[in-house]
């Protein structure tokens, strides 16, 4: 059996876990009823959000040629997180208004806040990536510029996102809260309608890139020898990346260290070859997602938010890694 099929297995094993108990314990018919239109949409958003999570992730450090590239660190992720907060606390939930016209807006952004909040989400994470890319442009356009600008955008985000909150209208911020530290449950069939076919196009075309990801890790100047483009490539995988990350934090809010652990542990596991560590991040990714679903599902009996999950969970690990690989030296 080969190793995408394993893992495809245990995706599947995953997804039966979440979705069937329920079916032959409670009664039937409710159960189903609650299987479709609740369960089954959060598992699928646990695999959308993980593969596009994990798999970008590990894209965008190759391209920046850093392991610490996580969209969360270098301000990506807040970039989406600021402006679809803005989108839902000032628009999504604003009803009063002195003119009839303004109000009449709102009333058609609240009833098709699904529709606009995966664009909403994609042009915070392209805005924040512009910024970095500016910012790094003119402290010298190192790699450790690249780093230290998104430290500094994703701080300012966070600040930003922490002023809306104090004006935040009351019956907003526990939903707020939620979605900024990550949730599977405010998803449904209509916003993963909208928003699979783009990250699935997002995540086909960001494989097909993976061959001239490997030309990366000599450097721009081999790349460029060997015919590529560094630099459009590099374009290219930050407008892909964007793609993906708008999307996922469009359905499932902000997710903190799992893009940072995954493709780490991929590539410990399965070697640097872009061709696999894009695909295997994606499928680990997914794994993890659905983890943590289950754990929600039968282990709490309150929401736990995915940030905290993942965070509690990768952070002693990766402290591990980090203090084995010491040791080793």
């Amino acid at each position: 059996m080969s190793l995408f099929i394993r893992y495809l297995v245990v995706i599947a094993v995953l997804c039966g876990v979440y979705l069937l108990p329920h079916l032959f314990i409670g009664e039937f018919k409710t159960e189903l009823h609650i299987l479709l239109l609740i369960k089954l949409p959060i598992c699928i958003t646990a695999i959308i959000v993980g593969s596009c999570i994990a798999s970008g992730s590990a894209a965008l450090q190759t391209t920046l040629n850093n392991p610490l590239a996580d969209p969360g660190i270098i301000g990506i992720s807040s970039g989406a997180s600021l402006v679809a907060a803005i989108f839902l606390v000032f628009v999504s939930t604003s009803s009063a208004s002195e003119s009839e016209n303004i109000s009449s807006l709102f009333a058609h952004l609240q009833n098709y806040s699904l529709y606009y909040l995966p664009l909403m989400c994609f042009i915070g994470a392209a805005l924040s990536g512009l910024l970095i890319y500016q910012l790094s442009k003119k402290t010298g356009g190192a790699i450790a510029s690249v780093i230290l600008a998104g430290i500094a955008i994703s701080t300012l985000f966070s600040a930003v996102v922490g002023w809306i909150y104090l004006v935040a209208p009351p019956q907003s911020l526990q939903s707020l809260t939620f979605w900024l530290m990550g949730s599977l449950s405010y998803t449904n069939f209509t916003s993963l309608i909208i928003v699979l076919p783009i990250a699935g196009i997002a995540l086909y075309l960001l494989m097909n890139k993976s061959s001239m990801l490997n030309l990366l890790y000599l450097g721009e100047q081999a790349a460029m020898s060997a015919g590529v483009n560094a630099k459009k490539i590099q374009s290219q995988i930050f407008i892909l990346v964007a793609v993906l990350i708008g999307m996922s934090v469009s359905i499932a809010g902000s997710i903190a260290f799992l893009g940072l652990l995954v493709p780490h542990f991929v590539r410990q596991l399965h070697g640097y070859d872009n061709k696999q560590v894009i695909v295997y991040s994606a499928m680990l990714g997914s794994i993890v997602m659905l983890l943590c679903a289950i754990i929600n599902e039968y282990f709490s009996n309150t929401a736990i938010p995915i940030s905290m999950l993942t965070a509690s969970i990768g952070a002693p690990l990766f402290i591990y890694i980090m203090l084995s690989r010491q040791h080793t030296r």
